[in-house]
C-alpha cells in the first residue's frame, strides 16, 4: 500500500476524477502541441506534454488551498497508474519499474515548480518550456511562440474556471 492510497483512500475514489484526468490526457494529445509547437512525438514527448498539461491543472487545484488537496492526490495517482500502465506496455518489468515512476514523479514535481514561478508575473515561462517541452533543443521562434502563448492561454482558462468545473474536466 503506497502513501498517497494510505492517507487518501484507494484506486477507487480516484475514479472519480477520471473525468478530469481524461480531459488531461486529451489536452495533452491535442495534435498542435506536436504539429505547430513542434513538441516531440516520442515517448518523451508525449510524457513531457502530459505532465505539462497536468502540471497547470494541479496548479490551478493548488489556487483552491486545502479542498484542492484531495483532488490533487486522486488526480496523481491516476497518472501514476496510468505511468505504470505504460511502463510495462513498453516492456519495463517489474524490478525497475518504480524507479521510472520514482523519475517521472520528480519531473512532474520539477514541472509545477517551473511553471509556477514561470507563470508569475515577469517569470520564465519560455525558459521553462524550452527545458521541459523541447529539453534544450534547437526548435524555431514560431514553434516556441505557438507553444507559449497556447500555454499561457491553457493556464489562463484554468484561473477562469471555476473549481467545479475544472473537476468535471472542464479544462480547455
Amino acid at each position: 500500500m503506497n502513501l498517497l492510497t494510505r492517507i487518501f483512500g484507494g484506486q477507487d475514489a480516484a475514479q472519480a476524477y477520471r473525468p478530469l484526468y481524461e480531459a488531461v490526457v486529451a489536452e495533452a494529445r491535442r495534435p498542435h502541441w506536436f504539429a505547430e509547437g513542434r513538441v516531440p512525438d516520442t515517448f518523451d514527448g508525449r510524457f513531457d506534454m502530459l505532465s505539462s498539461v497536468l502540471a497547470l491543472v494541479l496548479l490551478r487545484l493548488e489556487e483552491e488551498g486545502e479542498s484542492g488537496r484531495r483532488p490533487s492526490a486522486r488526480l496523481t495517482e491516476l497518472f501514476i497508474a496510468d505511468m505504470d500502465g505504460q511502463l510495462r506496455e513498453r516492456g519495463i518489468g517489474d524490478l525497475v519499474v518504480g524507479k521510472h515512476i520514482g523519475r517521472m514523479m520528480g519531473q512532474l514535481g520539477g514541472r509545477l515548480a517551473a511553471y509556477r514561478e514561470g507563470l508569475r508575473p515577469g517569470g520564465d515561462l519560455a525558459g521553462a518550456l524550452d527545458r521541459n517541452l523541447w529539453r534544450g533543443a534547437d526548435v524555431p521562434a514560431e514553434a516556441r511562440a505557438h507553444a507559449e502563448a497556447a500555454f499561457r492561454a491553457l493556464a489562463a482558462g484554468l484561473s477562469g474556471r471555476d473549481a467545479e468545473a475544472v473537476l468535471a474536466g472542464e479544462i480547455a
